[in-house]
C-alpha cells in the first residue's frame, strides 16, 4: 500500500508554501483522512513516506506511526 505524509496545521489556518505546519500524518496516497483518523485539508503539504523519522517529518503524530509501522513488512 502505497503512503504519503501529510501536513496539518492550527485550526483556521490555511496551507499556503509558507504556513507552519502543527503536526505531520500519514495517510494513503491521495486520501486526506489521516491513520489516525483526523481529516486533513486536501491542499495540505505533503512528503514522501521515507521522511518519516527525519528532522523534515517532525514533530509527527505519533498515533499515525504505530499504524504505519503494523503495515510495513
Amino acid at each position: 500500500m502505497d503512503h504519503e505524509i501529510r501536513a496539518e496545521y492550527d485550526e483556521g489556518v490555511l496551507p499556503h508554501e509558507d504556513t507552519p505546519v502543527k503536526l505531520w500524518h500519514m495517510c494513503r496516497v491521495g486520501a486526506t483522512t489521516a491513520m489516525c483518523g483526523r481529516q486533513l485539508a486536501p491542499a495540505a503539504a505533503t512528503l514522501p513516506p521515507d521522511t518519516w523519522g527525519t528532522p523534515k517529518a517532525e514533530p509527527f503524530c505519533f498515533l499515525c506511526g504505530a499504524h504505519y509501522l503494523r503495515e510495513q513488512p
